[in-house]
């Protein structure tokens, strides 16, 4: 691992299999202890990135919920672990623990949607992305790194 803080690659996404496209990739190259973080407002992408990533790596067309009310759902594909969060409903930082936080940091790989609502506890190592909508149809979707990431 390395200390990276760097944009990797950004793209323009004209429809929503452009977005899953560019989230298989990501799942592909995906490790045990990756962190990536969903950003954007709402409605541009965030959940269909997460689908997409998830059922990639599932191997199967299934049902992807976003966790807007429970908060978390765990996938257990053939690769890895996944831990899938939404946030928007977080009120305080410190109500990550109540629902499996310690866990999720130490095993799998963790979809963050609405990241910022962690404060300080967002991880350091993180892939970060960031998805920008930039007309009714398209937006930008950019990978950067930060902190310790491997290659």
């Amino acid at each position: 691992m390395t200390e990276n803080n760097s944009t990797i690659i950004e793209i323009e996404s004209t429809n929503v299999e452009d977005t899953i496209a560019f989230s298989k990739n990501c799942a592909d190259n995906a490790h045990n202890g990756d962190a990536f973080t969903l950003q954007g407002p709402l409605g541009a992408g965030k959940s269909e990135f997460a689908r997409g990533f998830i059922r990639h790596l599932m191997g199967e067309e299934i049902d992807v919920p976003s966790p807007t009310f429970t908060l978390v759902q765990t996938y257990e594909t053939p690769k890895l672990l996944i831990w899938h969060f939404d946030l928007y409903r977080l009120e305080d930082a410190d109500e990550i623990y109540e629902i499996g936080w310690e866990d999720a940091i130490s095993d799998g790989v963790l979809l963050i949607e609405w990241p910022e609502r962690l404060g300080n506890l967002l991880p350091k190592n993180r892939k970060e992305i960031i998805i920008t909508p930039s007309s009714e149809e398209s937006r930008k979707i950019a990978l950067h790194t930060h902190g310790k990431i491997r290659p």
